[in-house]
C-alpha cells in the first residue's frame, strides 16, 4: 500500500462498470500510484471487469467500507463477520492489497452513550474472525478511527492500537484520517506517535472535507511526524465533492466543500504531493 492515491469519492460512490471506468481513468490520468474504491454494495461488484482495468493501467487498488447497520459488529457480529467476508473475497477477486475503514461499526452509527465493554467485546469477535479471513486470502486487512459524530466507537489512534490489542490478531492494521485526526486528538502529531507501531495507511483529508491546503489541518504538522516514524504506507487524498444523500447524510456534509473535483485535484494534489516530497515521504516528479 506504498505510494500516493485517491478516494474514488472524488468521481464517483457507486462502483459499477461505468462508475469503475470513470475513477480509473482520473486516477491515471492525475499519476495515482493507487486508487482506493469504495464499497457501499459488495455484491453487486463486477470483480472481474474492476481487477482487469487496474491491470490494463498498472494501478493498485485498496477497498474501504462501513458496515451497514444490519451488520453494526458491536450489535450483530455475526453479520458484521458475514460482510466483512464477502468485502474481502470481493476485495481478493479485483486484485486490490487492502480492505479498510469503518470496518468495525458504521459510519454515522451513535447510540448516545459511551461504548460499552459489550460493545468492544462484539467487535473485538468480528474483527478476530475478519482478520483470519483476511490472512487466509493474502490481503491486509485495517480500522479507521473516524470523530465522535460519525461513531462513537473510536475516536483516536490510541483507541485504534488499545482495540487492536484486544483481539490479539497480527495481520490488523491503523489506518489515520487528517479530517477525523483534526477534530480528536490533541495534536496530529500525537495520534500519529500512537498508532505509529500499526500505523500503515492514512487518509489526507482537510478540516472541512474540501481542498488540501485551504483549511486549518496543520500539514506540516501530519508529514513531519510521519516522516519521524519512518512512515512507508499508502497516503491517500480524500474528498468528498458530490456525494449521493445516503453517503451525505452519515458523513454530516451539508454544503458543497468545493465547487468541482477539478479544483480539489488540481489544486490540492499538488499542495499535498509537494509536502510529501518536503518531507522525503515520495520521490520524484509528477
Amino acid at each position: 500500500m506504498e505510494g500516493f492515491g485517491v478516494h474514488t469519492s472524488m468521481w464517483t460512490m457507486s462502483w459499477d462498470r461505468a462508475g469503475a471506468e470513470r475513477a480509473i481513468d482520473g486516477a491515471v490520468r492525475y499519476g495515482m500510484d493507487f486508487i482506493e474504491i469504495a464499497l457501499l454494495s459488495p455484491e453487486s461488484v463486477d470483480t472481474r471487469h474492476t481487477r482487469a482495468l487496474l491491470e490494463r493501467h498498472g494501478l493498485r487498488g485498496v477497498c474501504s467500507l462501513g458496515l451497514p447497520e444490519r451488520a453494526w459488529a458491536s450489535v450483530n457480529p455475526d453479520a458484521a463477520i458475514d460482510h466483512l467476508k464477502l468485502a474481502m473475497d470481493k476485495t481478493a477477486e479485483m486484485g486490490c492489497e487492502a480492505l479498510s475503514g469503518v470496518t468495525y461499526g458504521g459510519i454515522g452509527q451513535r447510540t448516545g452513550l459511551p461504548p460499552t465493554p459489550a460493545e468492544y467485546d462484539n467487535i473485538a469477535r468480528a474483527l478476530e474472525a475478519a482478520a483470519k479471513h483476511a490472512k487466509a486470502l493474502g490481503i491486509a486487512f485495517g480500522i479507521e478511527p473516524v470523530n465522535r459524530y460519525e461513531n462513537h466507537l473510536l475516536n483516536t489512534g490510541w483507541q485504534a492500537k488499545w482495540l487492536i490489542e484486544k483481539v490479539g490478531a497480527d495481520n490488523i492494521f491503523i489506518h489515520l484520517d487528517t479530517y477525523h485526526m483534526n477534530i480528536e486528538e490533541k495534536g496530529a502529531g500525537n495520534g500519529i506517535l500512537d498508532a505509529r507501531e500499526h500505523l500503515r495507511y492514512i487518509h489526507l483529508s482537510e478540516s472541512d472535507r474540501g481542498t488540501p491546503g485551504e483549511g486549518t489541518c496543520d500539514w506540516d504538522e501530519v508529514y513531519a511526524t510521519l516522516a519521524a516514524i519512518g512512515f512507508r504506507g499508502g497516503l491517500a487524498m480524500e474528498s468528498f465533492v458530490n456525494m449521493p444523500p445516503e453517503v451525505a447524510y452519515g458523513l454530516a456534509v451539508w454544503r458543497p466543500v468545493a465547487r468541482n473535483f477539478e479544483e480539489v485535484m488540481d489544486n490540492g494534489l499538488p499542495f499535498l504531493r509537494n509536502k510529501a516530497r518536503q518531507y522525503g515521504l515520495i520521490g520524484g516528479a509528477r
